[in-house]
């Protein structure tokens, strides 16, 4: 006599492999979006075996699974990543390794607030350097403009304005300027990032007030913000996309660069590089440098050349 049909169950075979992506990391465990709902991961022991010198998976990334019962699994493979934001982090005994803070992401949101705590054009800098070499589409997002009034915002971001970086000028506390940001997130998978303290969870919060995540107000001995994200995850946006929010970042190396690679990375360099007169040069001590002769002429601002004087000196040859 014929079966009726019974539910179908994701376990049954114990061969089948599922695609997914990681939502959330934390401590070896892995949440992983998939057909079969969210599946809690851990690697499988082949994968963590593999001597690597990067992440084995982060926030981002699709990968392929096995479960082990509804409601856990283990990853198989990690498919390759499209796009990755990276830095440098300490490995073993001081040697360095690549840090992957999220993959397959489309757009970067380096976020600064434009006080409280200090801005700093340097650390901004190091941010769209590594944007650039990587590929990825950057926005800056100004927050705290109440603060110091949107004139005086301006004043400080419209440099990266003027060498064509969309800057989005915003108010967690106010609304100003969220819808802005709401328009260039839906649909796109983007990671929130910038140093501790300046108003990345609260961004987040106003977009999508539900989240209800740990804020901190800023140390006041050092003029530097506190940790409030430990755990780097996707979140899912009402009207589609992902926003990814990061632990905030202090210190920020660039992972494998090469230093003749730095100037490229600054766009308002690129006109004069192959304008030098000698072949391979640093646009530091050189004569006859069209780079060096573009910051006399004022189409090169002195602080960004700074940066890239500053960076090249510490990027390896």
């Amino acid at each position: 006599m014929p079966q009726a049909d019974q539910p179908s169950d994701p376990t049954r075979s114990a061969s089948r492999r599922l695609t997914g992506t990681v939502l959330r990391a934390q401590s070896g465990f892995f949440w992983v979006q998939s057909e079969a709902g969210l599946i809690e991961c851990r690697l499988r022991g082949r994968l963590k075996r593999e001597r690597l010198d990067t992440d084995i998976a982060v926030i981002g990334d699709q990968v392929e699974m096995s479960l082990v019962d509804r409601a856990t699994g283990a990853i198989e493979a990690v498919i390759p990543r499209r796009s990755k934001l990276v830095r440098r982090s300490a490995g073993a005994r001081g040697a360095y390794k690549e840090d992957v803070l999220v993959a397959n992401v489309d757009q970067v949101l380096i976020t600064f607030a434009c006080t409280a705590p200090t801005f700093s054009s340097r650390m901004l800098d190091r941010y769209l350097v590594i944007c650039e070499h990587s590929g990825l589409e950057a926005l800056v997002v100004a927050t705290k403009v109440d603060l110091v009034g949107l004139e005086e915002a301006k004043q400080i971001f419209s440099p990266y304005e003027r060498i064509g970086y969309p800057v989005l000028y915003v108010s967690n506390s106010t609304g100003f300027g969220l819808d802005a940001v709401r328009e260039h997130v839906t649909g796109r998978i983007s990671v929130v990032t910038g140093k501790s303290g300046v108003g990345k969870s609260s961004l987040l919060n106003a977009l999508q007030p539900e989240l209800q995540l740990a804020t901190a107000t800023i140390s006041a001995a050092l003029g530097k913000g506190r940790h409030t994200t430990t755990v780097a995850e996707l979140i899912a946006l009402p009207g589609g996309g992902f926003l990814a929010d990061t632990p905030g970042i202090r210190e920020l190396g660039l992972w494998q660069l090469p230093a003749e690679d730095l100037a490229w990375c600054y766009r308002e360099l690129r006109p004069f590089l192959d304008q030098c007169y000698f072949t391979g040069c640093t646009h530091i001590h050189e004569p006859d440098c069209s780079v060096r002769a573009a910051v006399a002429a004022g189409s090169i601002t002195p602080a960004r050349y700074d940066s890239y004087v500053r960076l090249r000196s510490e990027t390896p040859s």
